[in-house]
This record gives structure tokens, sequence and C-alpha cells, in this order.
């Protein structure tokens, strides 16, 4: 099984695009499995008004977006959640769960600023010796 990770924000523009590219991997519905992963932002209180008082992955509509895209092509999904900083917690689900890729939902930038990754999708490209692929969203 080609397990891979999907780090999902509260962009269900980026999960669909994140969950279309997976979709799209050969064989994705009987060789791929994905991990859906969102991560609370304790610190920051970064927490969407839809599930404030009730932290749950399943409320969030971003993960929902992207299982749903997932399901419809017949590919494995796990939800999980974490809490703390992104980067960090990417990384370490990447290696708990030993996943052979992450794919990651890149956000619209300037001209100048396409020469840049965002901080969290820095982080995680150099910090990890797994393959990682940015997606952009459908708008883009």
């Amino acid at each position: 099984m080609y397990r891979v990770l999907m780090p999902i924000d509260t962009s269900e523009e980026r999960a669909l695009a994140q969950a279309d590219y997976v979709a799209s991997l050969p064989g994705a519905a009987e060789r791929v499995e994905a991990y859906l992963l969102f991560v609370f932002d304790e610190e920051t209180g970064d927490v969407p008004a839809e599930f404030d008082g009730a932290k749950s992955v399943s409320r969030i509509a971003s993960i929902r977006t992207a299982r749903d895209r997932l399901e419809e092509a017949d590919v494995e999904t796990t939800l999980f959640e974490d809490s703390g900083d992104a980067a960090s917690d990417i990384l370490d689900a990447a290696e708990a769960h030993d996943v052979d890729s992450i794919v990651l939902g890149g956000r619209k930038r300037s001209p100048v600023g396409k020469a840049l990754f965002g901080s969290v999708t820095q982080s995680v490209v150099l910090n990890t010796d797994r393959p990682v692929v940015v997606t952009g969203s459908e708008s883009e």
C-alpha cells in the first residue's frame, strides 16, 4: 500500500486540490491509503468558528470535502487530528504512519512570493526525507 499524508487546513479549495492529486495517482483505488491530518493551533487560538468549543476533525468542512472526494475515487482514508505546531506535527505524523509521501496544499502567492513557500510548507520540505508534493487550489 502506498501511504500519503495530507495535512489539510481550513481551505476547501486547497483540500479539494490535494484530494484530486491523490485520487489521480496510478491505481489509487487499489493501492493508495490517504491519511488526512488537521492540526489545531492552540497557541494562537486558530480554531475555525464552525467547531469552536467542540474540536473534532470530522466537523471541519475542508476535511469532509477531501474525504468525500477520495471516497468517490475509492481511496481508503483515515482522519486524525493533532494540536500544536503544524510543521512539527506533520513531520511527526509522517514518521508515525511511515508514509511514502506528503501532499501539501499551497497558497496563492505574489510573483515575488512564488519563489518562497509558506513557513509550514518550507519547514516540512526542508526537514523531511520523504517526497513532498505541493498542490495549488482549483482557482489557481
